[in-house]
C-alpha cells in the first residue's frame, strides 16, 4: 500500500515595495516636474527659431530655460507639505 502524503497549506504573503517617493511627492510635485519639462522644451524650440543671433535665440529662450532649471525643478523638488508640530505644554508653576 502507498502512503498518502498531505500536503500543508502554507500561505505566501507577497510583501509589495513601495515608491519611495509616495511618501514625499505629491499632485503638486508631479505637476511642477511636468511644467518644467514643458518649459524646457518651449525653451529650445525658441533656441532653434531664426538664426544664430535672433533674438528668440539669444534672449527669450536662456530666459525660458533658466526659469525651468533654476526655480521650477527645484521648486517641484522641495515642495512639500508642512508638518506641524504639536503644541508645547506650559506648566504653571
Amino acid at each position: 500500500m502507498s502512503k498518502v502524503v498531505r500536503k500543508k497549506n502554507i500561505k505566501v504573503v507577497k510583501k509589495t515595495l513601495e515608491s519611495p517617493f509616495k511618501i514625499y511627492w505629491e499632485s503638486k510635485n508631479y505637476f511642477l516636474f511636468f511644467a518644467g519639462i514643458a518649459l524646457i522644451i518651449i525653451g529650445f524650440y525658441f533656441m532653434s527659431v531664426g538664426g544664430w543671433d535672433s533674438t528668440a535665440s539669444l534672449i527669450i529662450s536662456p530666459l525660458i530655460l533658466g526659469i525651468a532649471y533654476l526655480l521650477i525643478f527645484p521648486a517641484s523638488i522641495f515642495y512639500g507639505k508642512k508638518v506641524e508640530e504639536p503644541a508645547e505644554k506650559s506648566s504653571e508653576v
